[in-house]
């Protein structure tokens, strides 16, 4: 961790198609696997037949995310994931999913208010990344109705 580091970090959570579902705004020097449970507790978790749909069935994630407690908490939640685990797996292997989420952060910062931090305050940059999420969605939409 890089406690000197100024910026912000995005943190995205997407669909299989690499749709936004969530959007997330943390400083630059903290650690991408705090962001996680923030990031899905959006999601209800609970165990009636109508709720299975809401919940995601499968994570990916890179080597940021293998933590012990990270996994048990998942897995609490009935998740199943897919992390590399440090030192052993290769990112290689993960790049076969890996590419949806970076097409997404591609997508993203596409905008040019996003792809350089040109707004002071946290919540208008997350307002930004709202909006350009909503067009991403929205552009999808329309190629897939067109």
């Amino acid at each position: 961790m890089d406690r000197g580091k100024p910026g912000s970090k995005m943190h995205v959570l997407s669909d299989a198609n690499g749709l936004p579902l969530r959007v997330g705004l943390s400083a630059a020097n903290t650690h991408d696997s705090l962001a996680l449970k923030p990031m899905l507790s959006h999601f209800h978790m609970g165990h009636e037949s109508h709720a299975t749909d809401s919940k995601p069935g499968r994570l990916h994630a890179d080597k940021a995310y293998d933590i012990p407690h990270l996994r048990r908490w998942l897995w609490g939640k009935h998740i199943g994931v897919r992390i590399a685990s440090k030192g052993i797996d290769s990112s290689d292997r993960l790049g076969r999913r890996r590419w949806v989420i970076e097409r997404t952060m591609s997508w993203l910062t596409g905008y040019r208010r996003l792809n350089h931090r040109y707004e002071r305050h946290p919540r208008n940059y997350l307002a930004f990344l709202g909006l350009a999420s909503a067009l991403c969605c929205y552009k999808r939409f329309l190629k897939l109705t067109m």
